[in-house]
C-alpha cells in the first residue's frame, strides 16, 4: 500500500499537483450542512421505504415524510433515494380481464345497483379478477352472496375462458346444496357484461339451474356493486394482494387458497 505523499509525488510529476496538506485539510474538514442533512434523511427514508413493504416510490416517500413533519424538497428525496438504491415498485402490463362481445345477446339488468337482499340465494354477484405467480398470471373468478356479503364460489385457471367462471358457479351451486340451502329459480346471478359471462355455455348454465341472469356495463365496479369488492388493489400499493413486496406468488392454486404472506382475500376500492 502506498502513503500519501508518494501518491501526491507521483501525480505531481503528471501535472496533478496535490500537497499533502490539501489531503489532511480535506479529510479532516468537518463535515458540511448539507452532508449532515443528507446523512439524516437517508435515515428517514430508508425507514420509510421498508415501514411500507419496499414499495414506496420518490412521491409517496416525499409525501410521507411532510406527513410527518419532515419538509424536504421532492428532487432531493429522488437524488437521496437514488444513492440509497432504493425505488418503488412498478406497474406492470396491464391486463384486461373484461371483453364485451357484441355477438351475442345479453340479458337486461335486473339489479339496477339495488345491491340488497332479503335472505341468502337471492342475489349473487360474480366477477373476476388477476393475480401474478411465478409461473405467469392467474385468473380468479368469484361468485359473492349479496345477502351476506361472503364469497360463496370461486375458481383458479391460467386462461379467462367460459370455463373459469362456469366452475366458480359449480362450486357456489355445489357448497350451498352441501349446506343444505340449494340454490334455484328464484336467484338472479349479476355480473358485467363481459363474453364469459354472456357466452351461450354459462347462459345454458344459468337456465339448467333455473338461475335468472342478470347483467350490467363493460368492466364497471359500480354496476357490479358487491361484485366489484374484490377487484385488485394496484399492485405498487400496499395492500392484501400485493404479498407484501415478497413478489408472485408460486402456484395456481395458491392463488385460489393464499400465499405465503397469508391468504389473498378480496378488498374494497
Amino acid at each position: 500500500m502506498f502513503g500519501v505523499e508518494p501518491i501526491c509525488r507521483v501525480l505531481t510529476r503528471h501535472g496533478l499537483k496535490i500537497a499533502t496538506s490539501t489531503y489532511d485539510a480535506a479529510k479532516n474538514r468537518t463535515p458540511s450542512v448539507r452532508s449532515v442533512r443528507d446523512a439524516e434523511l437517508k435515515t428517514q427514508i430508508s425507514r420509510v421505504h421498508a415501514d411500507n413493504f419496499s414499495v414506496y416510490g420518490v412521491r409517496k416517500v416525499w409525501r410521507q415524510l411532510h406527513r410527518e413533519g419532515t419538509p424536504v424538497a421532492r428532487c432531493t428525496v429522488a437524488r437521496l433515494m437514488r444513492d440509497l438504491g432504493l425505488e418503488g415498485a412498478r406497474r406492470g402490463k396491464k391486463i384486461r380481464t373484461t371483453i364485451r362481445d357484441d355477438g351475442q345477446e345479453r340479458a337486461g339488468d335486473l339489479l339496477r345497483r339495488d345491491f340488497t337482499a332479503s335472505r341468502p340465494n337471492e342475489r349473487w354477484v360474480a366477477d373476476f379478477t388477476y393475480v401474478a405467480t411465478w409461473s405467469g398470471v392467474v385468473y380468479v373468478a368469484f361468485v359473492v352472496d349479496v345477502f351476506s356479503r361472503a364469497i360463496v364460489g370461486w375458481s383458479a385457471a391460467t386462461s379467462k375462458r367460459a370455463k373459469l367462471v362456469l366452475d366458480a358457479l359449480d362450486m357456489a351451486l355445489w357448497r350451498r346444496d352441501r349446506a343444505g340451502t340449494p340454490a334455484g329459480p328464484g336467484l338472479v346471478h349479476h355480473s358485467d357484461a363481459g363474453s364469459q359471462y354472456t357466452s351461450f355455455a354459462f347462459t345454458a348454465h344459468l337456465l339448467d339451474a333455473g338461475i335468472d341472469a342478470s347483467i350490467g356495463t363493460v368492466g364497471d365496479a359500480q354496476g357490479r356493486g358487491v361484485g366489484g369488492c374484490p377487484r385488485r388493489q394496484p399492485r405498487t400499493d400496499p395492500g392484501p394482494e400485493l404479498q407484501r413486496s415478497r413478489g408472485p406468488i408460486g402456484k395456481v392454486a395458491a392463488a385460489a387458497h393464499g400465499s405465503p404472506a397469508g391468504p389473498v382475500r378480496p378488498v374494497r376500492i
